[in-house]
């Protein structure tokens, strides 16, 4: 065989040992593949998972707690800021009662508002929040009083709020039901008497009724699952304050001057309207933490809506109210009445309270026209039993208050329809706070004027509250001139 076919059969024999081999490979391969395959759907049919979908779960489930913590979050960074306007709400009162009362008294009502705050605070942390809110410190507390211990409760797994932004909130609402109280009982009253009633109303009186509906208590419990209705405390807070102002009016009695000797009404007109009427407004703004902010939940949809609807029903009410009280005032005095007027606008405020989240816009409207009717012809009715309220603490936060719960018990709302509540049971409850704060600050106010301490002398009347009870005065030109109105 020649050189050339010899070099030819032996590249034959590599060529055709590389093809064999390059398949005995492939063959492998394809081997190895059919059992990866196979071992893959035996391990899914034994229900074993791969570890990308257990990845996945993780991922979704960090997801998941992420999401619920910015949720946390935001209701209570949102219940906060109610609180802190609700807060303010204290300068508003301020205002409207320096603005309604004599110059002489100024330094005195602005003490008490200080102290309403001040002292409510104290004894809210120590007494008040666990005689209101006993649930959340134990278990089955008893419904018509219960203790569930000093200070604020602990922190539980899967609390909706903190427990501090929780005290923070309910302490504000304590302190405006005390401050109320002060402009009924505004020109007269010793400043160490009204300390112990506000520091009794704000530490006792008022979380046990405030129990007795937002804690679970009683009003909560009636046959056949219905409950007394008030969202945010038209009664539980505005008729609390009103009814016991009045309470202190009727035994304080009238200021001096205030009737004539022949019983007939001699106005006192405040000494600065301006200040009342921006004291409206703040008191107006500062219902926005009020109201809205008694919805308590805002990280969905659907509670941002509710929160908005109750903003936009307040407004309607409020509006209304300053409309009817104009045209009733105009009608009865012949010209419009400013402070009527602006007692509209609380009326209206006042009014909507327990129900800004149940009645639709145009009912809000009617609640707070009615809500101005009542608070011209509560102010008339006054005068004419001789009761003297200063700032008109009563017809706004007292009658209307009562007006506002009982609405929900007859008018179309989402609770009457939904079966939720009745007339009676509205009638119950909202009777049952007003008579708990009237009953209690009229024995209270009865012993303090029995022991001396309940009115000032008729010397330290007349010269002004600010000189007598705290030695100063609050204008600077008062000191040069005797004191006067």
């Amino acid at each position: 065989m020649s050189q050339v076919g010899r070099i030819s059969g032996w590249s034959l024999a590599i060529i055709a040992i590389g093809l064999l081999g390059v398949s005995l490979s492939l063959t492998s391969v394809a081997f190895a593949q059919d059992a990866e395959s196979a071992t893959t759907e035996a391990t899914e049919a034994a229900g074993v998972s791969d570890a990308p979908p257990v990845e996945e779960e993780v991922v979704v489930e960090e997801e998941a707690e992420a999401g619920s913590e910015v949720g946390y979050a935001l209701d209570n960074a949102i219940l906060f800021l109610c609180a802190v306007l609700v807060l303010f709400m204290q300068a508003g009162f301020a205002m409207v009662e320096v603005g309604l009362n004599a110059a002489k008294n100024t330094i005195n009502i602005l003490y008490k508002n200080v102290m309403d705050l001040s002292v409510g605070a104290l004894l809210f942390f120590v007494i008040g929040f666990g005689l209101m809110y006993p649930g959340s410190y134990k278990e089955d507390p008893n419904p018509y009083f219960d203790f569930g211990g000093v200070g604020i409760y602990a922190p539980s797994e899967g609390q909706t709020f903190s427990p501090d932004v929780d005290w923070f909130f309910q302490a504000v609402f304590a302190a405006t039901a005390a401050t109320i109280v002060s402009g009924a009982v505004a020109g007269r009253m010793q400043f160490k008497a009204y300390l112990i009633y506000s520091a009794i109303l704000t530490g006792i009186i008022y979380p046990i009724s405030g129990y007795w509906k937002w804690g679970g208590g009683w009003l909560t419990q009636f046959d056949g699952g219905l409950a007394f209705q008030d969202f945010a405390g038209s009664a539980v807070v505005h008729a609390c304050g009103g009814f016991a102002g009045l309470a202190g009016a009727i035994v304080l009695g009238p200021r001096l001057g205030r009737f004539s000797s022949d019983g007939k009404s001699v106005p006192m007109p405040g000494h600065n309207i301006a200040f009342a009427a921006l004291g409206v407004f703040i008191l107006w703004v500062g219902w926005y933490g009020f109201n809205p902010g008694s919805q308590l939940a805002f990280q969905s949809a659907a509670d941002i809506d509710a929160t908005t609807f109750i903003a936009v029903n307040t407004t309607l009410s409020a509006a209304a109210g300053v409309v009817a009280a104009t045209i009733v005032s105009w009608i009865m005095f012949g010209k419009p009445d400013l402070s009527m007027s602006l007692n509209g606008a609380l009326g209206g405020l006042v009014g909507i309270t327990a129900n800004c989240d149940c009645f639709s816009n145009m009912w809000a409207i009617v609640i707070g026209a009615v809500s101005g009717v009542i608070v011209v012809a509560a102010i008339v009715a006054l005068d004419k039993l001789k009761i003297d309220d200063p700032v008109g603490a009563f017809p706004v936060h007292g009658a209307c208050g009562v007006w506002g719960c009982m609405a929900i018990g007859f008018l179309p709302n989402t609770h009457l329809d939904g079966g939720s509540t009745s007339f009676m049971v509205q009638l119950i409850g909202t009777a049952a706070i007003c008579a708990w704060a009237f009953v209690t600050m009229m024995i209270l106010f009865v012993i303090l004027k029995g022991i001396g301490i309940l009115r000032a002398s008729a010397e330290e009347e007349t010269a002004g509250l600010d000189i007598s009870e705290h030695g100063m005065h609050a204008y600077p030109a008062d000191s040069l001139a005797p004191a006067a109105g």
